[in-house]
């Protein structure tokens, strides 16, 4: 029965439309997370002075800019979980409905 049911949900063309799209999209934060934060990297690399300005007293861009990279981790995080709690999750539901 396990079996004939993992192979019905498998040859369902909503389970591989909601496999290939959450991974295009994984994939699409995974590299613009890496992209933001080697791109960090690279000027605390080749230009450290440009992190070393300072923008208002004491405090340089670098610090902005490192909060910034933590921001922007917990909001590719929320458009994650945004789009899997409306499209994923209706995919995921339009597929148990069918399989019953």
């Amino acid at each position: 029965m396990q079996r004939e049911l993992t192979t019905k949900i498998r040859n369902n063309p909503k389970f591989a439309e909601l496999t290939s799209k959450r991974t295009a999209f994984g994939w699409t934060l995974s590299i613009v997370m890496l992209v933001i934060y080697y791109g960090f990297i690279l000027v605390v690399g080749f230009a450290p002075k440009l992190l070393g300005t300072p923008i208002f007293g004491v405090i340089t861009l670098g610090i902005p800019l490192g909060a910034a990279i933590i921001v922007s981790a917990f909001v590719l995080t929320g458009i994650y979980v945004r789009r899997a709690n409306s499209e994923f999750d209706e995919l995921n539901r339009q597929i148990i409905e069918e399989t019953k």
